[in-house]
């Protein structure tokens, strides 16, 4: 009987080739020459991970077999009895894609192939439009348009508006104020002039990102009715999924959500009761390939899809793990798209490419992507204290970034 290949080690990899820290997770193994890369990134606590991963999951793992990634992810997720946080979901999900990426190299089969196959030869991608006026963000969808793109999703200005001049109170702490009322309005005028612009053939989409209080966020459902979006995202926090129910008494706006969920609770809860119609976890955080697969194969029993968070603090190994979910599973809605640079593209051969608004990988064994560590050590993590997650409310209060 062989001997089976087992992790011979674990790096964590920090880089930067933009203004988002990345974690990839690179997994050797006993064969020499076959290793598996992965997503680990959290950017905003990118230190905690790589801490998790150098100092708990590697001995933990250290001689495993490569081929059980079912029971390696299990034990992970169980041996630090306290589970389902980010640090630790990310941590497990930087050597869970690794480890699907190691077996498709050892099958000589993509991972989309393993997991059964490709249901569409291309994955539809929505792509950011914003600006400061309602006329710059129109623009900026018929330059997507007119690229190719189907599918767009419009902010004015950063989350929550454009920021503008907030009157505070005296003394009150420095930090990213927006107003909650301010952003409804400006919001609903740009939509209306966006629509009127681009005509009902663009699927528009637009995010939240959890800066309504629910009742308020209930109404705002309401009032974007008549502007026909694909989904609008993340309405409520996750710690007011009950909220949702109210939204569906009260209107038909498509809903996605999950880009915070952590806990397998959060997105059974909304998938059963179906109180969203677009699940978007940020694969990394619910722990990598292995949940995503079955959760995707939940949402299609209930009639949900799939549209992975997809934003630039999804590392190029993410976007590509992401795609090879996309190709294979028919719960597939859309996939968030952040158009990388040419650094990421030299610094992540392989990494996935857009043309005419699909999404396409390559039929390269495994996930298909792999890093450039000395071109990554040239660009180190630079650490900063975040101002945009230091949200508030106009009187200067604290509120969900």
């Amino acid at each position: 009987m062989a001997r089976p290949t087992t992790i011979d080690d674990i790096q964590i990899i920090l880089t930067q080739p933009g203004s988002v820290r990345l974690a990839v997770v690179k997994v050797m193994t006993s064969e020499p020459g076959l290793y598996g890369v992965g997503c680990a990134t959290f950017t905003q606590r990118i230190h905690a991970v790589a801490a998790a991963l150098e100092r708990h999951l590697k001995p933990f793992l250290l001689g495993r077999d490569v081929s059980r990634i079912e029971e390696i992810w299990q034990m992970s997720m169980v041996h630090g009895y306290w589970r389902n946080g980010p640090v630790l979901n990310n941590a497990i999900s930087g050597v869970d894609q690794a480890l699907w990426d190691i077996k498709g190299k050892q099958a000589a089969m993509p991972v989309h192939d393993l997991l059964g196959g490709k249901v569409r030869e291309g994955a539809h991608v929505y792509v950011h439009a914003a600006g400061p006026t309602a006329v710059e963000v129109a623009d900026r969808v018929t330059e997507f348009v007119a690229d190719g793109h189907r599918f767009v999703r419009v902010q004015q200005g950063f989350y929550g508006g454009t920021g503008g001049a907030v009157p505070r109170p005296e003394g009150a702490a420095d930090g990213a104020y927006f107003d909650p009322a301010a952003y409804r309005r400006e919001t609903l005028a740009m939509m209306e002039h966006v629509r009127s612009e681009v005509g009902p053939e663009v699927e528009l989409l637009h995010d939240v990102h959890e800066r309504l209080a629910p009742v308020d966020a209930v109404a705002f459902a309401k009032d974007v009715e008549p502007f026909r979006l694909f989904f609008l995202e993340d309405l409520l926090a996750p710690e007011d999924l009950v909220w949702f129910e109210r939204v569906r008494s009260q209107c038909t706006t498509p809903l996605a959500m999950g880009e915070l969920f952590n806990h397998p609770l959060e997105w059974r809860t909304v998938t059963e009761r179906r109180l969203v119609d677009f699940l978007r976890m940020h694969v990394s955080q619910m722990g990598g390939i292995t949940p995503a697969r079955k959760t995707a194969d939940m949402a299609h029993g209930y009639g949900l899809r799939t549209a992975w968070h997809g934003p630039a603090d999804t590392s190029p190994v993410g976007h590509a793990a992401n795609l090879h979910l996309d190709l294979w599973s028919p719960a597939f809605g859309v996939q968030e798209w952040y158009r990388p640079s040419e650094l990421d593209y030299e610094m992540f051969p392989g990494l996935p490419e857009v043309r005419n608004g699909y999404l396409y990988g390559n039929d390269r064994p495994g996930l298909g992507i792999d890093i450039d560590e000395t071109l990554a050590a040239e660009y180190p993590v630079i650490d900063v204290v975040e101002q945009w997650t230091q949200a508030r409310l106009p009187d200067g209060s604290p509120a969900r970034p």
